[in-house]
């Protein structure tokens, strides 16, 4: 589970309702003072939410990117249903599109797309539709592929536990289980941000995770520049195997020295100048 810092937006961001062709979507928009460079759509991974970008916000407003971080369909602040049919990745994809529309500036190839983990698989899938609104597409901390063994093992466990127990109930279970590292952390509203998901959301999007195809030729065939950012350790996919990848799509490589698999939250200023530094290349 991603641990923000904080959640409590930076000054130059503010949390809002984003209305798209397919509902309404919780985000964190961030703007520069000035007209931005272009904008990014970011999507947070498995258990994840908005605010996994937020230590993000100011940096890449400081350079003159607007930022859209977006609570997926059934994630904290996006209302969602009790269907599993409802995450479906396909229909998650056409979420993103949607959102994209909605979010860019500027028309076709607008948009600078960023997936965290569970994130960049559904931000390709959306590419693959439809290309067209985007401009890039970062894939943080996201393989070409279901995750590692363990972390499969790990997600059918929170499956099964989701079948017979309450929401706080595994709360609790999960936090016995793996207590938060950082004395700053703040558990209090890691566990309303909890409750707030839609069992059904993370149990559908588990099972992505865990099945999940290689799909890095389909990619590589898409005119799109592609980045491939990681810590320099990861145990959900790893890091060879993420260098590998990103040798086979022809993308930018950065690895981010001292973080693991959340470098937007472990080393968010490094993360946000290799963001940067990609959109500016482009």
């Amino acid at each position: 589970m991603s641990r923000p810092p904080t959640f409590t937006p930076p000054p130059c961001a503010h949390t809002r309702q984003l209305r798209t062709a397919r509902g309404d979507f919780a985000v964190l928009d961030a703007s520069p003072r000035t007209t931005p460079r272009g904008t990014a759509l970011l999507l947070p991974g498995y258990t994840g939410s908005k605010e996994d970008f937020i230590a993000l916000l100011e940096p890449l407003c400081a350079a003159g990117y607007r930022t859209v971080a977006v609570d997926g369909r059934g994630q904290y602040e996006t209302q969602g249903t009790d269907r599993q049919a409802t995450y479906a990745q396909v229909e998650l994809a056409r979420d993103v599109l949607a959102q994209a529309a909605a979010a860019g500036v500027g028309g076709e190839g607008a948009v600078h797309l960023v997936g965290h983990s569970l994130g960049g698989q559904i931000a390709r899938a959306a590419v693959l539709l439809d290309a067209s609104p985007f401009r890039s597409l970062t894939l943080m901390s996201s393989g070409p592929a279901q995750v590692a063994e363990a972390q499969q093992l790990k997600v059918k466990m929170l499956s099964d536990a989701l079948a017979t127990l309450s929401m706080a109930e595994v709360w609790e279970a999960m936090r016995a289980f793996d207590p938060p590292e950082d004395a700053a952390t703040d558990g209090e509203a890691l566990r309303r941000r909890w409750l707030r998901h839609q069992p059904a959301q993370l149990v559908a999007t588990g099972r992505q995770l865990a099945t999940e195809p290689d799909r890095v030729a389909e990619l590589s065939a898409v005119p799109l520049p592609v980045h491939v950012l990681s810590g320099e350790r990861d145990d959900t996919w790893p890091v060879p195997l993420l260098d590998e990848m990103a040798q086979r799509l022809g993308a930018r490589r950065t690895r981010i020295a001292g973080a693991e698999h959340s470098p937007n939250t472990d080393r968010p200023e490094q993360t946000a100048a290799a963001l940067v530094s990609f959109w500016d290349s482009l």
